[in-house]
């Protein structure tokens, strides 16, 4: 059997089973359409998973070519977890928030990435705009059904405040087309606007009036579920318990060298001031007199742009590792992320290479009251902006992100895995301060520090959240007493970890590993009497997509990458601050 045409073929179907999915990863034969959200298209869609599954498992490793093989084991883990979440989690029963980022992002994408004409791209999704009520009934079917896990409360809540941010690219579209000069493709895609508009408002009433005072699910998956998922989403021998230990022992580290930093610098910013004897006083007290050195609220994406250049100059005359002209823009978040975090990167697909990715910052909510748009800004400061740009920028993730698409397997590109991505920008933030990015700046090291310091929160605040009983105060206690975080942040830090599950522990994760693999081929390099230097190891991560970490490990340092790594092994010291 062609191992190559089997995997076109599985792929051809997904798409077609997918065509929101096929969207976000530059597959544009189905634009028009949306999956089949009905009951009965959730059991074809298990079914037709099973099969796949069943159709790559006959396939003999031993036939394949070495990549053949590492790609035969990226698809059978991935399939794998996409059929527990669709068997086992069912997350489209009981999540509003699911068809917020199935709907909103399937619209975006069609707007924002140029990879077709306007009027193309406008053309298909007036059809999708047009078929948006049957997607929303197929997602109140859904909903609807009894005898599962119980609507959560939290999501449904979050559901009825965001879908306006969807109804709001229906808005967007016709303004698109009204720039187009084409007056039957504008009263097109008005039409259909106006359809997807009233579908919507209609759907959130119900949302709001109906499934909500009823929904009184929680929105916790509980440790078992949570076990499951944490296995197959995060792909690792490690479990939960395992993680949050290294990350309160991180934890510990990192407070301890913050401590020692802002003793170090107190009369540089507290003048004459006598340090506190409390080591959390003495770096809390250092950091608000650094939080005041922030842009306005109009400034932050001009400030992140000129940062985004100094980085670049920066990696350059170090030779870190080779920049990409995929073209980069700066951008608010979309309406419908908002509730998703403060800034993200939005890639291009891997099918749509070459496209513009976008550095998301999400503006301060003019809706708040002036003490929490301040507390926005004072978090996100001239110093966390610096290290936000390095995070999801250059080398973060529009870097690691445009390396993974030039990728020849399609496997490695469209499975892409969430602790490679994450890991790799906060530990390459990391090897930048190591490479003396800011070494003018002791400040900025102290809020690096700071930062990092969120990625081991994030992974206690998941796992005793989702998986335990943690409340908010004892949440709020671990980011801002603990963490050193403003409010704000905190609290909307606090709604994420209720809304996602997982996501949070690929940060710390992700670092953790990736440093194992620096660690490892330093060993290397010394063993065999040669010079590590960063520019080829780097480049040699990013070559190969975004794959898992532990199929990356084998990539570069095995023999025989085809194989899964031995049931329970790991080597996965925190990295030392």
């Amino acid at each position: 059997m062609d191992f190559s045409a089997t995997v076109d073929t599985l792929l051809d179907e997904y798409f077609r089973l997918q065509p929101a999915d096929a969207t976000e990863l530059g597959e544009h034969a189905y634009d028009h359409h949306w999956p089949d959200l009905t009951d009965a298209g959730q059991v074809a869609w298990s079914d037709w998973l099973r099969d796949a599954e069943a159709r790559i498992q006959a396939i003999e490793p031993g036939a394949l070519t070495r990549d053949e093989a590492i790609d035969r084991r990226i698809l059978l883990e991935n399939l794998a977890a996409i059929r527990f979440a669709t068997d086992k989690l069912r997350e489209t029963e009981w999540n509003p928030m699911v068809y917020v980022y199935l709907f909103g992002a399937a619209l975006f994408t069609m707007l924002a990435r140029e990879y077709a004409p306007i009027n193309e791209r406008l053309n298909a999704l007036a059809s999708r705009l047009r078929g948006l009520p049957i997607a929303l009934d197929g997602a109140r079917e859904l909903l609807s059904k009894e005898g599962g896990r119980a609507v959560s409360r939290f999501h449904a809540e979050k559901a009825v405040d965001r879908m306006a941010g969807v109804a709001d690219l229906a808005g967007l579209a016709v303004s698109e087309a009204q720039a187009c000069d084409d007056a039957a493709l504008l009263a097109d895609v008005q039409v259909a606007a106006d359809v997807a508009t009233t579908a919507i408002e209609d759907w959130t009433k119900w949302l709001r009036d109906e499934l909500l005072p009823t929904a009184d699910g929680d929105f916790r998956l509980g440790p078992e579920l949570y076990a499951a998922k944490f296995r197959h989403s995060l792909k690792s021998s490690v479990t939960p318990a395992e993680l949050e230990k290294m990350a309160a022992e991180e934890y510990d580290q990192t407070r301890a060298e913050m401590t020692r930093i802002a003793r170090s610098i107190w009369s540089d910013w507290m003048g004459d001031a006598p340090p506190p004897e409390s080591d959390d006083e003495a770096v809390r007290s250092v950091l608000d007199a650094i939080a005041v050195d922030h842009p306005r609220a109009d400034e932050l994406l001009d400030f992140c742009r000129a940062e985004n250049e100094r980085i670049e100059a920066f990696v350059v005359e170090h030779d870190v590792v080779s920049l990409t002209e995929e073209p980069l823009q700066i951008i608010w978040t979309p309406g419908f992320l908002r509730n998703f975090g403060g800034a993200m990167l939005i890639p291009p697909g891997p099918l749509d290479r070459g496209l513009a990715s976008f550095f998301a910052i999400t503006p301060v909510n003019e809706s708040w009251q002036a003490e929490r748009r301040e507390s926005y800004l004072r978090e996100d400061n001239a110093r966390m902006l610096r290290l936000l740009t390095i995070h999801e920028a250059v080398p973060g993730h529009y870097l690691q992100l445009a390396y993974s698409n030039r990728s020849p397997s399609l496997a490695r590109g469209i499975f892409r895995s969430g602790v490679f991505a994450e890991g790799w920008a906060v530990y390459i933030t990391q090897v930048m301060m190591d490479l003396g990015y800011g070494a003018d700046d002791p400040a900025l090291l102290l809020v690096h520090w700071k930062f990092y310091l969120r990625s081991a929160t994030n992974a206690l605040m998941d796992i005793r959240i989702q998986s335990g009983s943690m409340d908010e105060a004892e949440a709020m206690h671990l980011m801002v007493d603990g963490g050193f975080q403003e409010e704000g942040e905190a609290t909307a830090k606090w709604d994420r970890a209720r809304l996602s599950s997982t996501q949070l522990c690929e940060y710390f994760l992700g670092s953790v590993e990736m440093h194992g693999l620096e660690r490892e081929a330093r060993r290397r390099a010394e063993s065999e009497g040669r010079e590590f230097v960063y520019r080829p190891f780097l480049e040699a991560v990013l070559a190969h997509g975004s794959p898992s970490m532990p199929v990356i490990r084998d990539i570069l340092f095995s023999s025989d990458a085809a194989s899964p790594p031995a049931k329970g092994s790991k080597e996965l010291p925190a990295p030392s601050t």
